[in-house]
């Protein structure tokens, strides 16, 4: 739970500008509507509050699993523990993940708007619900990117280990989450993108059903491969960095309380 927290506020509050960049650029309004470069820590309260817990529940759900699937198993299922571990972990992030990323997503295109405004706009307009809109297209982008992310991080930390003939330190473990997060990066810009639309709609709209397969549809529609792969970037970016932060941060913060 330690490790896991400390991970998630240090790689959120260090790339929250790229976070907020790619945010911007996926918004139905524009980069430049939506705010350009102005108020580039728009919504990090919201983010500030929520990282720590969702980190910690995913790293909790993340290693039991892993440990649960993995007594007993053959050694060839393990890529298949990881992918079950890291999916479950998700589901279960998600139901803290998701109220704050709604909060810091509507503050990001919105930089004039303080968090806690946005907060009580969103509860008192569609209750609990509306800070629950995307759940389940943020939960259909993090399952394939953890699908891709962890068995690929733990493979090559595997491949490190053998090839040195020792486990890998924290810094090598923080490459190989650079590497592992940037690839899945790439392959799930889309759901992300279709997941910031859900999340940005205003309610009542077709949008704000948040049916995953609509919206990409409609930015398929509208603007093509470009508008599936909006801020692919800045997204590539700030997950290969937040990888290397998140992933050594946790292994170094793991061994030191261990």
């Amino acid at each position: 739970l330690k490790a896991g927290g400390v991970a998630g506020v240090c790689v959120d509050l260090i790339l929250f500008p790229l976070d907020t960049v790619k945010t911007r650029l996926q918004s139905p309004q524009g980069f430049r509507k939506a705010g350009g470069f102005r108020g580039i820590y728009a919504g990090v309260p919201s983010t500030a509050i929520g990282s720590f817990p969702n980190a910690a529940a995913f790293f909790i759900t993340y290693e039991n699993v892993k440990s649960v699937l993995h007594h007993g198993s053959a050694p060839y299922l393990t890529p298949a523990a990881h992918m079950v571990a890291a999916s479950l972990g998700e589901v279960v992030a998600c139901l803290i993940r998701v109220p704050s990323e709604v909060v810091k997503q509507r503050a990001q295109v919105s930089p004039s708007s303080s968090t806690l405004r946005i907060l009580s706009h969103t509860l008192y307009h569609e209750g609990i619900q509306g800070l629950y809109r995307g759940y389940k297209s943020t939960v259909l982008r993090e399952i394939p990117f953890s699908l891709v992310q962890f068995p690929l991080w733990e493979s090559l930390k595997d491949l490190w280990s053998w090839k040195q003939g020792h486990v890998v330190d924290s810094w090598q473990s923080a490459v190989c989450g650079a590497f592992a997060g940037g690839f899945a990066a790439a392959v799930t810009t889309p759901l992300d993108v279709a997941k910031t639309r859900i999340m940005l709609a205003k309610a009542g709209s077709s949008n704000a059903s948040g049916n995953v397969l609509a919206a990409l549809g409609g930015i398929w529609r509208t603007q093509g491969l470009s508008g599936l792969f909006a801020g692919v970037v800045p997204r590539m970016a700030a997950i290969s960095l937040g990888g290397f932060i998140f992933l050594g941060t946790y292994e170094k913060t793991r061994q030191l309380l261990l």
